[in-house]
């Protein structure tokens, strides 16, 4: 009987097989439009509606792609810095049967803050292309994918109190529309037909305030909205990417989730005709009482995002999707076209079709895990090294010289650990930054020594002791306290220490809590070096007036400590730059909900003199730059100039280039940059294109981007407040 049975239900699965491949959307030679109209013809209204709440089509062969929080690195499990990650079914998972994925490791790379720090387009390309290369090992031979990866994060850190600036790019919409493009193009591939990963920005638009996100309105005009908040995004478009998830906050008076722009703008003006989701619970937020209650309640809700253009529903339930259905709220031609759209997904995936070239990839044997091969740890370290920044190098302190320093003091409260961020991949090992000073120095007659905290004069005796001293602190990227082993994460919204932040909570202050042992430190001994590994921007005004070398780098990687001791031993000669205006005050900025970034915000708009400028970041070498020229052609305006190596030290030059237009209200607008790698003594020939496209300004009179009239300022520089020369042209 059982048999029977089991031959009875593989006959089923075969005919079911056999029939779907009959089906006219299975023709790869038709077009796609006809394909996907066929799929949807074909559909009952429960099968549409479990699109709309991320389910595939079973019956038909269609596959669910799943999805993947993946910022910098594919989140496949917990860890235990963060025990808890929330609804499971963001990540492909949180249905009946679903079981955790076999393996939960993933290559780290890097917070996205210091992949904006590398100033680097192959950089941010590379992690994208690794993390869909892991998502598709994840969804080998799996049910349940993660093929959708919420990936790149195109919002504006346009203030350093922003809890989630450790998940943006940057403050510029050039810089952060550049690496939005390039990662984009690296989770998606090159492939013609189908994409590897489906990229997924987030959060359109305007979210840069965790407190009272659910409910706030994001008030400013036409021209910053295209010039400004929605720039990375429309890059991002332009790249091929066609999903995005919607924000929580309001626009202008209407919730992003059922705001117009998803539909006029997103769908019929830059053609994202992908998967349109909300983030989990806005959909509740929109009726709920205490937060938008824009809509009466849940039917209309659903009705409002779906006519707006929505195309999913995170953390909706297939019954109440129904429901709204049943009583007449949703539309047919509507439930059509998101269906269509959550499709359209499915068949880039390659989940509408027999083959797939990304199904065949090499992945060897389930045993060689792609984030333990050499390959993925050298290019995490790679990705590490160019982002970090040397903010201060005062008479030469670093690099370290091991044959002239013997004794090394190693302080602070971040040098013992990597420590996991929210939305962090969980790595398969982690090299902190004393694991990676004292690597550095083994073999050696140098001796390293480490204390965390300086709580009854004993360390001042240590760094009385040392030749020189490294200060390692930051901030603790899930807001928890340091009790060593002891896992503890902080409830939602709340941290324990006011100048940290991450979602849901903003940073009470720009202080860093441990200046004071920099201080104690550099009292006992001049010969200091902080290290600051962190998120975001502190107000360390001291620490920049006092303390000789200062170094920055973001949270997270899995090569930090490696990546670290390169640039502290001159194994490797630094180029990152900021992406942030670092602020001194924390009144220097505008009121925190104040989104009209004219009132002070940013490099382009700042009132006060920053502590470090934007685009700020040295080097163990030094670049002159010459002869200037420009060039303007049909489409676009090249620039030139000769870049020479002035020191002792192979390095790279990350070489900006900034417009001042006529009549407009920026200072600058960074227009183009490269870094480039030059050898010692030598000079090399620059050349920039800047097409005409990236130097037009929203005409807000005719709602449409045109070129500024008269004589436009082209500078280049090695920061926003390091200009070098300087070229007028007429566009």
């Amino acid at each position: 009987m059982k048999r029977f049975v089991c031959t009875f239900i593989l006959g089923m699965a075969l005919a079911a097989m056999l029939q779907a491949q009959e089906y006219p959307f299975r023709d790869t030679s038709l077009p796609e439009e006809q394909r996907l109209d066929n799929a949807v013809s074909l559909m009952t209204a429960e099968e549409k509606i479990g699109t709309l709440v991320g389910m595939g089509v079973p019956r038909l062969g269609i596959g669910n792609p799943g999805a993947t929080e993946a910022i910098h690195g594919i989140v496949r499990g917990g860890d235990a810095d963060l025990p808890s990650l929330g609804n499971a079914g963001q990540f492909g998972g949180g249905w009946p049967g679903w079981t955790p994925p076999k393996y939960t490791n993933s290559t780290a790379f890097p917070q996205a803050y210091g992949i904006g720090e590398t100033w680097d387009r192959e950089m941010a390309f590379l992690v994208g292309d690794v993390m869909s290369y892991e998502a598709r090992f994840y969804s080998k031979d799996n049910p349940h994918k993660a093929l959708i990866l919420w990936a790149p994060n195109a919002d504006l850190a346009r203030d350093p109190r922003w809890g989630r600036t450790e998940e943006s790019f940057g403050e510029d919409p050039y810089l952060v529309g550049e690496l939005v493009a390039a990662e984009v193009k690296g989770i998606q591939g090159d492939n013609p037909r189908y994409w590897r990963g489906a990229a997924l920005m987030k959060h359109f638009l305007a979210n840069s305030n965790e407190d009272s996100r659910y409910r706030t309105d994001s008030r400013f005009d036409e021209k910053l909205f295209r010039e400004y908040y929605s720039y990375g995004f429309w890059k991002g478009a332009k790249a091929g990417a066609m999903s995005l998830m919607t924000a929580y906050n309001a626009y202008n008076g209407i919730p992003c989730i059922a705001n117009p722009f998803i539909k006029d703008i997103l769908i019929d003006e830059w053609g994202m005709k992908g998967t349109i989701v909300d983030d989990a619970g806005a959909l509740r937020f929109l009726f709920q009482p205490d937060m938008h209650h824009y809509a009466k309640d849940v039917n209309e809700a659903i009705q409002m995002a779906l006519d707006a253009g929505l195309s999913r529903f995170i953390d909706s339930r297939f019954d109440q999707v129904k429901a709204a259905w049943e009583a007449g709220f949703i539309s047919e031609e509507v439930l059509n076209e998101r269906t269509k759209a959550n499709l359209r997904t499915m068949l880039r995936l390659g989940l509408m079709d027999a083959e797939c070239p990304y199904d065949a990839q090499s992945f060897g044997s389930d045993e060689d895990l792609p984030w333990e091969r050499q390959e993925y740890k050298d290019k995490a370290l790679l990705v590490t090294r160019k982002s970090v920044v040397l903010l201060k190098n005062e008479k030469n302190i670093l690099p370290i010289d091991i044959n002239k320093v013997k004794k090394i003091a190693v302080f602070g409260n971040r040098a013992e650990k990597v420590l996991k961020d929210w939305y962090g991949a969980k790595p398969a090992y982690r090299v902190s930054p004393l694991d990676g000073i004292r690597a550095k120095v083994e073999g050696t007659d140098v001796e390293v020594k480490f204390q965390r905290w300086d709580s009854d004069g004993s360390a001042q005796e240590l760094a009385k002791w040392a030749d020189v001293c490294i200060v390692c602190v930051g901030n603790h990227p899930g807001t928890s306290p340091d009790w060593d082993d002891q896992s503890v994460q902080s409830p939602w919204g709340y941290g324990t220490v006011a100048g940290d932040g991450r979602e849901s909570l903003d940073r009470r202050s720009l202080q860093l809590e441990t200046e004071d042992l920099i201080k104690v430190v550099w009292q006992a001994n001049h010969n200091t070096v902080v290290t600051l590994i962190s998120s975001f921007p502190f107000a360390i005004n001291w620490t920049a007036g006092h303390v000789p070398g200062i170094v920055h780098l973001s949270q997270c990687s899995q090569e930090l400590g490696n990546a670290l001791a390169d640039v502290l031993f001159g194994d490797y000669n630094p180029a990152g730059r900021l992406c942030q205006t670092w602020v001194k005050d924390i009144l220097d900025l505008p009121n925190m909900l104040d989104y009209d970034i004219r009132n002070g915000r940013t490099y382009m708009y700042a009132k006060a003199k920053p502590l470090f400028p934007f685009g700020h970041g040295l080097s163990y070498t030094t670049f002159k730059y010459s002869k200037m020229k420009v060039k303007k052609e049909s489409d676009k305006v090249l620039v030139s100039f000769n870049l020479k190596n002035t020191g002792k030290r192979d390095g790279e030059e990350v070489v900006q280039l900034y417009a001042r237009f006529k009549g407009d209200d920026a200072s600058r607008r960074l227009r183009g940059f490269e870094r480039v790698a030059v050898k010692a003594g030598e000079t090399v020939r620059v050349e920039m294109e800047v097409p005409l496209e990236d130097l037009r300004l929203w005409d807000a009179e005719n709602h449409e981007w045109a070129l500024p009239e008269g004589r436009t300022r082209l500078m280049l520089g090695a920061s926003s407040a390091d200009i070098r020369l300087k070229k007028k042209v007429r566009l």
